[in-house]
């Protein structure tokens, strides 16, 4: 079956945008560095000091594969992972429009996220999680005081429960594939590497839902539109060899789900992939690829930018 949704996409008034912000002019290093680009009013944010993350040099291991390699530290937002900055505008707008719960389907990371976002806000917080969600990714939530629901089966099993729950209960729904404003705080990810990076040749990101790489590729896109680039990246979409849905499915017109064993990035181990349509095309608009790495070279990986260059 075709599991892929799509985001309602953001308009934007780009002459507006571009009387309010101007990148040389700007001033905060954060997240709301870009807020004349995101969905929210003039209210007070929800914030924990998200964005803005350092990109560093790999200047060891980008000689070892013969490239000018950098790495974006997106382990340095506050509980550890890019989902922080959609977290940040869905808590924001839910309490601007008198919402008093968010809720979320995960496999870990984005549950940890928008369960820290909404203590932030003081916003009740309820998510829906696999089973074999790992006894390390359950700690933040529940140290955040959120509901943890465990959903028998995979993330497209707690995907349907979350989104049964949030009809029901009329809140605001932080899933991939279910919110906007998710894909708002997503695409400043690719704002900071426009600025960050002088005309990248391509970026390599891991792919599970398929958001990350859409929302990075339409933040990229929006800047050109902008005039405030002159060219875009090619994007390499990069998935476990355990859980190869999006990268079988962009490389093939067959529209069977493909069988998955799991694998030891479980923040990737999507066998439902919501933003399936929104990562094909982010794929092919860039002129981009997707491959697949095993776990081995997943942890092999790890050693390396560890030995190499200090980053875990």
């Amino acid at each position: 079956p075709d599991h892929s949704e799509t985001v309602l996409e953001l308009s934007y008034d780009l002459d507006s945008v571009r009387a309010q912000f101007d990148p040389d002019a700007a001033t905060r290093s954060d997240l709301w560095r870009y807020r004349p680009l995101l969905p929210v009013s003039g209210g007070d944010v929800v914030t924990l000091g998200e964005g803005w993350s350092d990109l560093i040099a790999a200047p060891d291991t980008g000689d070892e594969l013969g490239v000018d390699l950098g790495l974006k530290l997106e382990g340095t937002n506050p509980t550890g992972s890019a989902k922080d900055r959609g977290s940040a505008v869905v808590a924001t707008s839910a309490r601007e429009h008198g919402y008093g719960e968010v809720v979320c389907a995960s496999t870990g990371n984005a549950a940890a996220s928008i369960a820290a976002y909404a203590a932030r806000g003081t916003l009740e917080c309820s998510l829906f999680v696999p089973e074999r969600l790992s006894e390390a990714k359950a700690v933040q939530p529940l140290v955040y005081d959120a509901s943890l629901v465990t959903v028998d089966g995979g993330y497209g099993a707690a995907r349907k429960r979350c989104r049964e729950y949030a009809t029901d209960r009329d809140v605001i729904d932080r899933s991939a594939g279910a919110n906007p404003l998710t894909a708002a705080g997503g695409q400043t990810l690719g704002f900071e590497l426009a600025e960050q990076t002088d005309e990248p040749a391509w970026i390599a990101v891991s792919m599970g839902n398929g958001g990350t790489i859409a929302d990075l590729w339409d933040g990229f896109r929006l800047f050109a539109e902008l005039g405030y680039i002159s060219a875009t990246p090619r994007l390499l979409g990069v998935q476990a060899a355990g859980c190869p849905v999006l990268h079988e499915s962009i490389r093939s017109a067959d529209t069977a789900t493909p069988a998955t064993d799991g694998t030891c990035a479980d923040s990737i181990d999507v066998d439902e992939p919501h933003r399936a349509d929104d990562a094909r095309r982010a794929i092919e608009e860039s002129r981009g690829a997707t491959i697949t790495v095993s776990d081995d070279q997943i942890r092999g990986a790890l050693r390396r930018l560890g030995r190499d260059e200090g980053v875990f």
